[in-house]
């Protein structure tokens, strides 16, 4: 027989995959993506709260530089006449990160909103030009940008921000009343932030907790919480009166409603596994975890409570 019609009679024999051997092998790539993609998510989400975090770093560090220059932390100039655009727009309710907008490399910005002496209107051109440093990679707030649903300012886009500051732990409404006779969380506090605090100018000599000791600002969900955006007063604070990553009621399974639920959602919380990030006032940047104790928490928020709460508890 001739060598060459041998060779082809037994290449012509081998045989491919069988359906079971193509079963197992597509089944070992699905268990291989099946461990892989998890693994990806945790490194990407670790990036994403490395970046948050230093976000947050620059944060605080722009409110000591800022400090430096003024001889006192920016503020917030709430109007409290009246609740809605209609009102807000002829009025200078700047919040504390506008003013520090020449300290995150936002000068000219700054400069073209006229923080100091424009109304919201006489700027509202400039109102969804968020900063890319007051955005969570966690969280979608920077792809989205902007929405109109933002508090009490409605039909009007605004620029949406992931990062407010601390009133204290005063709260007077909702579920989570705390000290509301000593202060209302909102006008006043017992935090280095307040809606209103430019008429009591907060120093750094003020925080007799310890700037170790006392939370500066933290995170939010604009998606929650309606009141999240950069430029306004009444959109860049919360309180620690409420505990962390609060979504429901006690006892309730419902979700809040962004808007109408304020006093349940004025607060702080945020897309990362576990916990949220806060910015100490003496430029820290740590993890707190979801479960930390309340009385711990809202300790953590005043600047002057005489608390033994540990920071490396949190």
């Amino acid at each position: 027989m001739d060598r060459s019609i041998s060779d082809w009679g037994r290449r012509a024999t081998r045989r491919g995959f069988t359906l079971i051997e193509l079963l197992v092998v597509i089944a070992v790539i699905a268990i291989l993506i099946a461990l892989l993609v998890p693994a990806v998510q945790k490194v990407r989400e670790a990036a994403s709260r490395t970046q948050c975090q230093n976000n947050l770093k620059q944060l605080v560090l722009a409110t000591h530089t800022y400090h430096e220059s003024k001889k006192m932390l920016p503020s917030n100039s709430q109007d409290e006449g009246a609740w809605d655009w209609n009102y807000q727009k002829d009025h200078k309710s700047w919040s504390w990160l506008a003013r520090i907008l020449p300290f995150i490399d936002q000068t000219a910005l700054h400069g073209q909103a006229k923080v100091e002496t424009n109304t919201l209107s006489q700027s509202l051109s400039l109102l969804t030009n968020t900063p890319p440093v007051f955005f969570c990679p966690s969280d979608g707030a920077r792809a989205k940008g902007t929405d109109n649903l933002r508090a009490n300012l409605q039909s009007v886009q605004m620029g949406l921000s992931n990062y407010k500051g601390v009133t204290g732990d005063c709260w007077a409404y909702g579920s989570y009343v705390n000290k509301s006779s000593l202060c209302n969380g909102l006008t006043t506090g017992n935090g280095i932030f307040t809606r209103g605090d430019v008429v009591r100018p907060m120093k750094f000599s003020k925080i007799r907790d310890g700037t170790s000791n006392t939370f500066l600002a933290s995170e939010d969900i604009p998606d929650l919480d309606a009141h999240c955006c950069w430029f306004y007063a009444n959109g860049s604070i919360g309180t620690c009166a409420i505990p962390p990553n609060i979504l429901t009621r006690p006892g309730s399974t419902s979700t809040f409603d962004m808007y109408n639920d304020w006093p349940e959602v004025y607060s702080f919380r945020s897309r990362h596994p576990g916990g949220l990030d806060f910015a100490f006032a003496d430029g820290a940047v740590r993890f707190v975890k979801g479960s930390i104790a309340l009385a711990t928490y809202r300790a953590l928020a005043t600047i002057d409570g005489g608390e033994t709460a540990n920071p490396n508890d949190t």
